[in-house]
């Protein structure tokens, strides 16, 4: 399913600042099943609950979610929605499932430009790389805190930057906060 949809005759935003939340699947369990498949473990599911406490707190009121097709990024999702006061459209897409910064920047290249803020659930390594390639900047000790954790599942990298969609590449955003559920 394509991310993209028409934005309604908005012109390109241009100086339209925007917010990109990464959320890492909660922890999911190893059973004899296709990766694909795999569920949440006892930990994912009470730690996904607490990701969406923690997404609620944050103020920012989503104009989308993009899920992985995975069944533990949508068990994760299906979990922390119901903490947030609205829920956000909702678009389950496959392109997320294993896929590398490059490619998850191709799929956030096509959003609608009147989409402002999103959440993104999908999966390492992608996530983390993802990440990195596109912090130019930091706000406080977030980015030392994610050098040092890494991107643990349930672990959360908050960015925001001013532009266009398709102007989103490596280096242009601003990591403003950092969060995962064990976090000292």
């Amino acid at each position: 399913m394509s991310v993209a949809a028409s934005s309604g005759g908005t012109a390109p935003g241009l100086s339209v600042s925007r917010r990109i939340v990464l959320l890492r699947h909660a922890k999911a369990d190893w059973p004899e099943v296709p990766d694909h498949e795999r569920p949440l473990a006892e930990r994912g599911r009470k730690d996904a609950p607490a990701v969406g406490r923690r997404l609620a707190e944050t103020g920012i009121d989503f104009d989308l979610t993009l899920c992985s097709t995975a069944a533990r990024t949508r068990e994760t999702w299906k979990l922390a929605v119901q903490e947030l006061p609205h829920r956000p459209k909702t678009v389950y897409e496959e392109r997320l499932y294993n896929a590398s910064p490059g490619e998850l920047i191709a799929v956030l290249n096509e959003l609608p430009e009147d989409t402002e803020d999103i959440l993104v659930i999908g999966h390492n390594p992608g996530m983390q790389g993802l990440a990195e390639v596109l912090v130019g900047d930091s706000e406080g000790d977030a980015l030392a805190r994610m050098n040092r954790r890494g991107f643990p599942t349930s672990a959360l990298a908050m960015l925001s930057f001013t532009g266009s969609w398709k102007a989103l590449e490596p280096g242009v955003t601003t990591l403003f906060d950092y969060w995962a559920p064990r976090e000292a």
